[in-house]
């Protein structure tokens, strides 16, 4: 429900900044966007420090209320005819630091929720209910803008975190699979750090995500520039999009939920679908044909994604895994308050199907970083065997 909700609220914000604050300026709205998951990076020490040393549960009670109170504080301005863009950029920063505290305390009480052996498939099942989501909020979204305008949908937003609220308290803590807690020692904040430059998998996976995560991730911008610019859609059509795109998430996360274990070459693999995807979405020259290849963008980003997050999860201490997922997300989500401001630059100076081409370049870049590291440590040949194309990999994960 809550899901439903956040989703509501990006397509709103979106579309609000896009057309109705601004006369299509993409530039602005990847300013808003930046300011949104900038806190993530900004924000990091304390949010992995957070994430391993208190207790989960509660902090995600209070970061859960923070952001549907700033969901109704926008919510309000908007309706009563009083929002500015500087509004929603404030409200965008708030969001974003409840966000990013929210994050990897969200991201590391799955493994409480149903511990080590099932992590992999539960993280893949909570990608597909987040994404089932993204089907339904955008479309809701698109048809209640052009009814009623964009407040009602962050009160809808504001609302749904009631959802989640209830069913942290309602949760039987007795239950839960909680592990050793990390020991508050002094640089305990920069051990997550140092914990991470040791590991070689974990720093290729962060540049390949930092590579995706900056130029590739910036679906607000790259889809209703293209809806808008290109297609001359309508908030119900600019919603549809982004619904349809879900179909190809929800396909990746269920795909990732049949895997037994995650794998550094499935990451490899999703980096250059992704890369594809984009390339493929630029050139599509009709509204139709631009939903259908959105669908391939959908499952190679959450393949990318969820793989990601699987293998940097289990493959590290549980009790550092805080840390370390705070510095995923700072990686992914930060990174994207460097390149949506970019993104929206691309679209305003040489159109948006441009910075769709920036999208795919990020994925070849990340597939390069990826298949350096198989080289060097993995043991990876490249060869031609009976005229097809074959990677052998040494001590594969």
């Amino acid at each position: 429900m809550s899901n439903v909700g956040t989703w509501m609220q990006r397509t709103a914000q979106d579309w609000l900044v896009l057309t109705v604050l601004t006369d299509r300026n993409a530039t602005a709205l990847g300013l808003v966007t930046a300011l949104q998951f900038g806190p993530h990076l900004l924000l990091l020490p304390l949010t992995g420090f957070a994430a391993d040393h208190l207790d989960r549960r509660r902090l995600l009670m209070v970061t859960q209320a923070a952001m549907g109170a700033s969901a109704l504080a926008l919510g309000v301005l908007t309706v009563a005819g009083a929002v500015q863009l500087w509004h929603v950029c404030v409200s965008a920063l708030l969001l974003g630091c409840a966000s990013a505290f929210d994050a990897p305390a969200r991201h590391t009480f799955v493994s409480e929720l149903v511990g080590e052996a099932g992590l992999a498939n539960a993280v893949a099942l909570n990608s597909t209910s987040f994404n089932a989501a993204r089907m339904v909020g955008p479309a809701v979204a698109g048809v209640l803008i052009a009814a009623v305008g964009s407040g009602w949908a962050f009160l809808v937003n504001a609302a749904s975190f009631g959802a989640v609220l209830c069913s942290l308290c309602l949760l039987r803590v007795g239950e839960l699979h909680r592990g050793g807690r990390a020991a508050r020692t002094r640089g305990s904040l920069l051990e997550g750090v140092r914990y991470v430059r040791r590991r070689p998998d974990l720093m290729a996976v962060l540049g390949m995500l930092f590579l995706v995560g900056t130029f590739g991730m910036n679906f607000p911008i790259f889809i209703s520039t293209m809806a808008v610019r290109v297609f001359g859609a309508g908030p119900g059509q600019y919603g549809l999009l982004t619904s349809i795109m879900a179909v190809g998430t929800i396909t990746g996360t269920l795909l990732a939920a049949g895997r037994e274990a995650p794998r550094f070459t499935l990451v490899c693999g999703g980096a250059v679908a992704f890369g594809f995807g984009c390339a493929l979405a630029a050139a599509m020259p009709t509204y139709g044909l631009f939903g259908l290849a959105l669908v391939v963008v959908g499952v190679s980003a959450l393949t990318f994604m969820n793989t990601t997050n699987s293998l940097m999860q289990l493959s590290t201490e549980p009790a550092m895994r805080g840390r370390v997922t705070a510095i995923r997300l700072a990686t992914a989500l930060g990174g994207t308050s460097i390149g949506a401001p970019f993104a929206g630059w691309v679209a305003d100076q040489f159109g948006p199907r441009w910075a769709l081409g920036v999208g795919a370049a990020s994925g070849f870049a990340a597939a390069a970083v990826g298949l350096r590291f198989l080289m060097t440590h993995r043991g990876l040949r490249i060869g031609i065997e009976a005229g097809r194309l074959r990677f052998d990999v040494r001590d594969a994960d």
